[in-house]
């Protein structure tokens, strides 16, 4: 069918791109340290490449035949000078059977400097092997089909991870869990387009089906529900790869800086009664409960100021709002159970009538999480604390005077609050991790709908030039995969490996 002929050759035309960057790549065997720099117990050096077991023979020894994945404990040798280097383990990975798809090796030595970089110069000497550019390993890895695209990234954020959280959102994409849903999706557009090249080439011939537009529509409708939903994640993946970007503010000594501290458990930002102290953003990223939060300390926010240095810190704080995921909006407890008490209003009405008087735009604020913080509930009396201890949706908390029962209170709250912004990863429900992917989804859609508008059955438009924009949907999802190959994503892709991985 000449519908297959297309999508063969189109198949064709990629595996040729990519047996071509393959076969330059796999000219020579490159290596590595692949464990962290500086002194350490073990280190781990790398080799990959055609010319991998002749290296492995040449540091300990050309009689030695390894039997793959086995671990022998050998002296190595520099070639030229027959100098012994070390002892260690020595282990042979056969391709394709290993994490480049070719012949791979491993040296565990020991971890000195000397050591290593004497092994690195043995290596060196052999005739064949150069040293392995940043991400290099793990671009054979791509290119030898051990890895897709969103694997390659989901292994970089593995390496990159600080939090428990991150961690286990990005294991979960190194071992495909994003991949099986974008290749799902992308295995039904190829049938889609399948279809409806034959349904072009044979339909005047009656050999297929008289519904097999309708059916093809639905189809495509259910794809374009599937992506939705998956975009619909108010951006969890992301923040919790990138940090929850958490912006503290409030009018000028309120304790927003004091509060920073507290929370850093260190001095981060200047502290002093005058009004004004803080003029630039202050951001310093923290760990809570596995979550990674970006906390940005912003000058105090008021209506008048003739001082030139705090307005514009002021403007950078409105600025820092755009770009905020989480704001914490610092009040004193004392105006807050004043305002409470005499007017009888609730919670939501004192906050909205206190970000007035900040000055701020509403707009600033749609669609994003304020949380309500009632600081210096050391000034309070006990029946006003108890008062406003029975205020809901909010927190209070005394930096100056920061009790282990207090701190509990808010920390439990906090961490709540990020597992809601965050979610929880899981292998049945991945999150999208990359603004990449959700660029490329978008586009899909907006191809998959022109195709639905231009062609329907009953108006018969020019089905060629329609079943284009069904090939370029097909393409943002494989441009997000890597099946259709672009230098530039590939450059954003390993440029932030380490050597060696």
């Amino acid at each position: 069918m000449n519908c297959i002929h297309k999508i063969t050759n189109t198949c064709r035309y990629f595996h040729r791109y990519a047996s071509s960057i393959s076969r330059n790549i796999a000219d020579c065997t490159i290596y590595s340290l692949s464990s962290g720099h500086g002194k350490c117990g073990v280190s781990v050096i790398r080799v990959s490449g055609p010319r991998t077991k002749h290296a492995l023979q040449a540091v300990v020894g050309s009689s030695y035949e390894p039997k793959a994945r086995y671990a022998y404990l050998k002296s190595l040798y520099h070639p030229e000078t027959k100098e012994i280097i070390d002892k260690g383990l020595v282990l042979w990975f056969p391709g394709p059977a290993s994490f480049t798809g070719e012949d791979s090796c491993e040296f565990q030595v020991h971890g000195s400097l000397a050591v290593i970089a004497a092994t690195l110069d043995a290596l060196g000497k052999v005739p064949g092997l150069r040293p392995a550019s940043a991400g290099e390993f793990t671009k054979r890895a791509f290119y030898g089909g051990k890895l897709d695209l969103t694997e390659v990234e989901g292994l970089a954020d593995l390496i990159h991870a600080e939090t428990e959280a991150q961690r286990k959102q990005a294991m979960l994409q190194s071992v495909g869990a994003l991949s099986r849903v974008y290749d799902n999706w992308r295995r039904r557009l190829i049938r889609c387009a399948a279809h409806l090249e034959a349904y072009i080439d044979f339909a005047e011939e009656e050999n297929i089906e008289d519904d097999v537009v309708i059916q093809l529509n639905k189809e495509l409708r259910r794809i374009i529900s599937e992506i939705r939903k998956h975009l619909n994640d108010q951006r969890q993946g992301e923040m919790l790869r990138n940090g929850v970007r958490t912006a503290i503010i409030g009018a000028p000594n309120v304790g927003k800086s004091s509060f920073l501290n507290m929370m850093c458990q260190r001095e981060v930002a200047i502290v002093t009664s005058i009004a004004g102290t803080t003029r630039d953003i202050i951001e310093s990223t923290h760990n809570f409960g596995g979550y990674p939060v970006v906390f940005a300390d912003t000058a105090g926010l008021r209506k008048q100021t003739q001082d030139i240095v705090e307005l514009e810190g002021i403007n950078r704080a409105k600025e820092c709002l755009l770009n905020a995921d989480l704001i914490l909006l610092l009040t004193d407890a004392r105006e807050l159970c004043a305002n409470i008490t005499t007017s009888n209003g609730t919670c939501d009405e004192y906050q909205s009538s206190y970000l007035q008087q900040l000055d701020l735009d509403a707009s600033m604020l749609t669609g994003k999480r304020i949380k309500l913080i009632a600081n210096k509930t050391d000034l309070l009396s006990t029946t006003e604390l108890q008062k406003l201890m029975q205020v809901e949706n909010v927190l209070h908390i005394s930096c100056k005077q920061p009790t282990a029962i207090h701190m509990e209170t808010f920390l439990k709250h906090f961490e709540e609050m990020l597992s809601e912004l965050c979610g929880q990863p899981s292998a049945e429900n991945p999150r999208i991790t990359h603004t990449r992917y959700r660029q490329q989804l978008e586009r899909c859609i907006e191809h998959l709908n022109i195709f639905l508008d231009e062609y329907a059955p009953d108006i018969f438009p020019d089905i060629a030039i329609s079943a284009q924009k069904l090939r370029n949907a097909l393409k943002c999802i494989e441009r997000i995969t890597g099946h259709v190959s672009s230098d530039d994503i590939l450059d954003v892709v390993f440029k932030d490996f380490c050597i060696g991985k």
